[in-house]
């Protein structure tokens, strides 16, 4: 952002002020709303299929094939290297699980595949399930979340509220999230739910599908401890800590309004965040709040026409995430 640091601290939240936020809509390609028009919206919310076919395959690519790479690197190498080669893994899985998010969230949108059956059908079995998101109960919160940003029904309102915080809180924050306090919560939450009539169903198919991973894992590999080591426990650490960062860089101290750009932040974009925090162009969060009917192909080009209006402005974007968490954390 071109407002300086300094002035950034002596602010409660992290809402741009309303000089910074130029009213300049509607226009010819944009309603009031920051939404394209039906002529352009048509054109925006084509769903590219066999794109979406290969972006699940390497997704899974991405994943057990880092896990096949490190297991035979690992065989042939000294103790101490095939140690390293463990630990890179157990991090770039922890970063697997925002690949398997962020699809299983395309797929809650409806936006994955053009057919309804294949589309959840993917989404549940194939994304959701194995990076234990109840795909169904996800999909109503986030419609929720959707449907009004920040209101007394959010459902991730503890995630966003009360930014900035002191320096001290975000590092309690993260280090929950690192040391498997987090994940823990969220684990014993799944596992409660096997106690519960209607969440029963949902949550054995996600033990179900862990089994079957956990499973398949030990057989191909012939380790035993890969499901638990190399799945669990990045989705237990790794992943909660990139899981707050992203939600934090969204509308972490942001406020209830019709204006989107008051309830959602704006970043831009380079190949780091891309790979490790925002895959799957996610991290165009405004543009997909403008126009949830979106596929993630096409955010970018709904930021430019966000951009192009004049309607979102360099005085209101961070120039990147690190910047943003810094001002998180200066409460």
């Amino acid at each position: 952002m071109s407002v300086s640091s300094g002035s950034r601290r002596t602010r409660t939240s992290m809402v741009p002020p309303p000089d910074l936020l130029p009213d300049v809509l509607p226009t010819e390609r944009l309603t009031a709303t920051g939404m394209p028009v039906p002529a352009l919206r048509d054109e925006l919310r084509r769903i590219p299929t066999v794109r979406n076919v290969a972006n699940v395959a390497s997704v899974w690519i991405q994943s057990v094939g880092m896990l096949a790479l490190a297991a035979w690197v690992s065989a042939q190498a000294p103790t101490a290297v095939a140690v390293g080669v463990w630990i890179v893994a157990f991090v770039l899985m922890g970063r697997a699980f925002a690949l398997f998010s962020i699809l299983a969230h395309e797929a809650a949108h409806r936006l994955l595949f053009p057919e309804k059956r294949w589309n959840d059908l993917v989404g549940k079995w194939l994304l959701a399930y194995p990076a234990f998101v109840p795909f169904d109960a996800y999909r109503r919160s986030h419609f929720a979340h959707h449907k009004d940003e920040l209101g007394p029904h959010e459902p991730d309102l503890n995630l966003y509220r009360g930014y900035p915080i002191t320096k001290a809180s975000w590092h309690r924050k993260l280090r929950r999230d690192a040391f498997g306090s987090s994940g823990g919560k969220n684990l014993k939450g799944l596992l409660g739910a096997l106690r519960s009539a209607t969440s029963r169903p949902v949550a054995l198919r996600i033990v179900a599908t862990q089994a079957v991973l956990a499973v398949a894992l030990g057989v191909a590999f012939g380790r035993w401890w890969l499901w638990p080591l190399l799945w669990l426990a990045p989705w237990m650490t790794v992943w909660r800590v990139l899981n707050r960062l992203r939600a934090v860089a969204e509308h972490g101290g942001m406020e209830r309004s019709a204006d989107r750009r008051r309830t959602t932040h704006v970043v831009d974009q380079h190949w780091a965040s891309r790979f490790w925090i925002v895959p799957f162009n996610t991290g165009w969060h405004l543009a997909h709040h403008a126009d949830m009917g979106v596929p993630f192909q096409h955010l970018p080009a709904v930021h430019r026409e966000l951009v192009d209006s004049g309607w979102v402005t360099p005085q209101i974007t961070y120039r990147s995430y690190t910047q943003l968490w810094k001002t998180a954390s200066t409460g």
